[in-house]
């Protein structure tokens, strides 16, 4: 019998009469693990919308054996729920891969097969609309509900029709977007030299392999990913290779069981407890827990640069770190000159390349934009950014009776473990808990042997916020 729930038939719209309990504007791993922890509570109406036409987990990422820094159990709903169908091995069992994945040993995934996996829970569960792209969120005080817009688009990427949908609270998981640096802006944004984002980088290996020399700016496990496949596709002697870092080295992720205590929702309270002024002081310190280089990939980067010296000499790769890509521009018409600032010598240098990959990492997307309706509405911290609840909700003014819920865009209140895999299912599970004022999902008090902070005096659970918005009644 198979094990895969089949997708019930849904609509693209709802009316006010009869909205949705909570729309969800963005379909990635996050919105979908929430999507697939609401599909067996009944009494919700749900429905999410993203913009492209499948699911796609960084598909310029999906490098050969590169593999997830997250153990398996970090699917989309285990640590909230082991006994969903939508669990990872449920996956394996429909495809029939149960004993092969038992006798691999593995602990983490190859991309590819998370990637995969998710790929099969969207194409599965009911309630997701891809090819929609919302337009503009409004909230209607008369009806006490969200409108959202949106424009179906057809398979070409073109506007089909135009639609609303009405809902009582909101979830945000519009993702993040791939990081420029200013200085290296206009030669990504020109085709004659390639420049071009990590996030981009699959689609044009062929072209970087047929440069005679690449330079990868950045320190963490994508350009280090990247640096080892152009390393082990080239040949020996004629690497023709340049791995530039911000950071002081080639750093190691932080990976030992009590630094990885820090992706706990224990951590995440203490975090969003703290005041505003600690919690910004800490993050850009906490760097080697979520965006250094994983012991593995080091290490293979190494071997591989030292089985290129057996026959003698060194190979044609200049690793450097603690360098600022100070200014760049374009030689002639094939090349890429970069003018490098080293931190602790103080010096300067030039750089001449065929071709740049830059490994410099995502932002947060900006909710201004699609949140400008309801901007007035919105409470902001001394930075002008989103006050966010110990439920994962913006504050907003209590003339706002549905709630906001926004994921992977609070790492200034929740800390590290806000882009987190492994704490999606529970983030999930609290934004669920929060928004039918009960507990489907019973979730643990403790989860870490650290114990963040001192103990303070007993004014309720540490971090938590009074409720904003209404508590949801379930339909009957």
């Amino acid at each position: 019998m198979s094990t895969t729930p089949r997708p019930e038939n849904t609509t693209d719209t709802t009316g006010p009469d009869e909205p949705l309990d909570l729309a969800g504007i963005g379909i990635g791993p996050f919105n979908l693990s929430l999507a697939a922890l609401a599909h067996p509570l009944t009494t919700l109406r749900t429905a999410f919308y993203d913009q492209r036409p499948a699911f796609h987990w960084h598909p310029g990422l999906l490098i050969d054996g590169a593999t997830l820094q997250v153990p398996f159990l970090a699917d989309l709903v285990t640590l909230a729920d082991p006994a969903s169908p939508w669990t990872f091995l449920n996956y394996l069992k429909t495809r029939e891969r149960l004993f092969p994945f038992y006798f691999a040993e593995r602990f983490h995934l190859h991309r590819a097969e998370y990637d995969a996996y998710c790929r099969w829970v969207s194409e599965n569960l009911p309630g997701l609309h891809f090819g929609h792209q919302i337009d503009a969120v409004r909230w209607n005080p008369e009806r006490e509900l969200f409108e959202v817009d949106f424009t179906q688009l057809d398979a070409d990427g073109e506007a089909e029709a135009l639609g609303r949908t009405y809902a009582r609270n909101l979830v945000l998981g519009i993702g993040t977007t791939p990081h420029i640096p200013v200085p290296l802006r206009p030669l990504a944004a020109s085709p004659a030299v390639p420049v071009i984002h990590s996030a981009d980088y699959l689609a044009h290996r062929d072209t970087l392999l047929a440069a005679d020399h690449v330079t990868v700016i950045g320190a963490g496990q994508s350009g280090a990913e990247i640096f080892l496949d152009q390393l082990r596709a080239r040949p020996a002697g004629r690497e023709g290779l340049h791995w530039l870092a911000r950071t002081p080295a080639f750093a190691p992720m932080e990976y030992s069981k009590l630094g990885l205590e820090h992706f706990t929702p224990d951590y995440t309270r203490y975090f969003h407890a703290l005041p505003e002024r600690v919690r910004d002081d800490l993050v850009p310190g906490q760097w080697q827990l979520h965006k250094a280089i994983d012991h593995a990939t080091l290490g293979a980067i190494h071997d591989e640069l030292y089985r290129r010296t057996l026959d003698g000499g060194w190979p044609d790769a200049t690793l450097t770190p603690g360098v600022l890509v100070r200014t760049a521009g374009r030689v002639g018409t094939t090349k890429v000159e970069l003018h490098l600032d080293h931190s602790q010598q103080g010096t300067r240098s030039r750089l001449t390349t065929d071709a740049v990959v830059l490994a410099t990492g995502y932002r947060e997307r900006r909710l201004d934009t699609l949140l400008a309706a309801i901007d007035p509405y919105l409470r902001r911290d001394s930075g002008a950014r989103p006050r966010i609840d110990a439920d994962h909700r913006l504050v907003l003014d209590p003339a706002v009776t549905g709630s906001v819920y926004v994921q992977n865009a609070e790492t200034h209140t929740h800390g590290v473990g806000t882009p987190d895999l492994g704490l999606a299912a529970w983030r999930s599970a609290t934004i669920l808990n929060s928004l039918t004022g009960n507990t489907p999902y019973p979730l643990p008090s403790r989860t870490a042997f650290t114990s963040f902070g001192l103990p303070q005096p007993s004014t309720g659970p540490m971090g938590k916020v009074p409720r904003q918005g209404s508590t949801l009644v379930p339909r009957r």
